[in-house]
């Protein structure tokens, strides 16, 4: 497909489209309401590709008092991205809610339905360092990853009522809708193997659904998808352009009956994030006006700014002055740091405190396709929808372990109180958490970020005693072996 077609980036006046344009004048517009000078210092940002940090932090401490602003500052920004964002067909280009309602191209998608050969899964099992967890097993870890601090304490408590409902591992009476169903973090296998049904949307790449079908035959649920019409192997034909198909995604998806969980697991590198994000985002905000019954999922990733509560400081605080080997070190390398080495990841008393793990090498791009899904939860909780938007622990999948300095970092973060989990372990997880909130979901709590901080498993990186930013070179050098290796 060529560059500029399907959803794209506005034009700015010189007649480019600016990724960087485009963020600071989103970010611009989630601030205007309720903050009007952090407003403006993002739009004059100078240098948006480093200079976007400081502003996503803003947009999270702004929006902590009173809770409406952060609702505010949610629903300002899903509004800007979908007025500004464009679709591009041909000689056509339009904005991105007037795409949806375009004719379909002439070759609609047939729906094609793998249906699995094996029996429900009733009991929870957590796949965790070569081991299958069960029962009291899972019971332990949960324990132990809670003392560590890897884990928020309502995210064991969650688990915990998984497990003592194994009946609700049935997910016969919702259909989940999984965008980027090949992605590694996704809760497919999960779902088809506690014989539900999935509708899964990913690229007509063959790989990827000689994956997804083989999966779906050895497990007991249903996997349906849209196909090109005509014979072949299945997963020739399989698959749809998220970017680029927007009309005739919206018109196949409307075909599928049942309850639907729309969940949001597609990733692309750079600038394609965003595109592909609100591509998702897009069809979410249809399906949601016509589907009141519909509930929202995606996964928020743990290197991100968060709102975080009293304990988690508290406990940050007491591993940072308390005796360990860094501490030896801590005095001289902040020295000549200039502090920025091993600075205290919070004040002591804060309540709630910021936890600011952005990671710089990922890119405004990522930090941007990440915040319009929180934005997004906020806003879909607001209007009293079943939403299930969970912190995920930083994990060793493709995408991450692809960046070097990336790899190397997750390599050493065992060295400063991080654990990063294998992809089967957080999928299931955070497959597991999806199924507690469509069971027991809860009204939305006192403030927007209390609802992000429920059932978090970050890693332990909220509760570590540094800045993740300002250890994150450290844990690179000391892993830079193991990530070779």
């Amino acid at each position: 497909m060529p560059a500029e077609s399907g959803v794209v980036f506005p034009r700015t006046a010189d007649g480019t489209r600016s990724t960087s344009a485009l963020g600071r004048a989103v970010v611009a517009d989630a601030l205007r309401a309720v903050d009007p000078v952090g407003a403006r210092s993002a739009e004059h940002e100078t240098n948006w590709r480093r200079g976007y940090l400081v502003h996503f932090r803003r947009l999270v401490e702004a929006g902590l008092s009173p809770a409406e602003a952060a609702r505010t500052i949610a629903a300002g920004g899903l509004a800007s991205l979908h007025d500004r964002m464009r679709f591009v067909r041909g000689e056509s280009e339009v904005g991105l809610r007037e795409a949806l309602d375009q004719a379909p191209a002439a070759t609609p998608f047939d729906t094609e339905v793998v249906a699995g050969s094996g029996e429900p899964d009733r009991e929870l099992v957590l796949p965790y360092r070569g081991r299958r967890l069960r029962g009291e097993q899972i019971v332990r870890q949960l324990t132990a990853w809670v003392d560590a601090g890897i884990i928020e304490p309502s995210c064991a408590d969650a688990i915990g009522r998984v497990q003592a409902n194994p009946g609700w591992l049935d997910l016969s009476d919702v259909t989940i809708v999984a965008f980027g169903a090949g992605a590694e973090m996704g809760p497919v296998q999960s779902v088809l193997r506690w014989g539900g049904d999935v509708v899964a949307v990913d690229l007509p790449r063959v790989g990827i659904w000689d994956r997804l079908t083989e999966t779906a035959r050895r497990y007991a649920g249903r996997m349906l998808l849209p196909a090109r019409p005509g014979g072949g192997p299945l997963a020739e034909r399989a698959g749809a352009d998220l970017i680029h198909e927007l009309p005739e995604l919206i018109r196949w998806l409307g075909g599928v009956d049942g309850r639907l969980v729309l969940g949001n697991y597609a990733y692309a590198d750079g600038a394609a994030h965003v595109r592909v994000a609100m591509a998702v985002d897009a069809l979410t905000d249809r399906l949601l006006a016509e589907r009141h019954d519909a509930a929202l999922s995606c996964l928020a990733t743990p290197t991100e700014v968060y709102a975080v509560p009293a304990a988690a400081v508290e406990q940050s605080v007491q591993a940072y002055e308390g005796r360990s080997k860094l501490r030896v070190i801590r005095r001289p390398l902040k020295v000549v740091s200039g502090g920025r080495l091993l600075e205290r990841n919070y004040a002591s008393g804060a309540d709630p405190g910021i936890c600011d793990s952005l990671v710089g090498q990922q890119g405004p791009n990522y930090a941007l396709a990440k915040r319009l899904q929180r934005w997004r939860a906020t806003v879909a909780r607001a209007e009293g929808r079943t939403v299930n938007m969970t912190v995920a622990p930083p994990t060793r999948t493709r995408s991450v372990m692809k960046n070097r300095a990336l790899a190397a970092a997750y390599a050493g973060a065992h060295r400063f109180g991080v654990e990063v989990f294998e992809p089967g372990t957080a999928n299931t997880l955070m497959a597991a958490l999806l199924v507690h909130d469509l069971r027991q979901p809860s009204p939305p709590r006192e403030h927007p970020w209390q609802d992000e901080a429920a059932n978090a498993a970050h890693g332990g990186i909220w509760r570590v005693a540094y800045a993740p930013r300002s250890a994150l070179g450290l844990a690179a050098l000391v892993g830079l072996g193991g990530a070779r290796g």
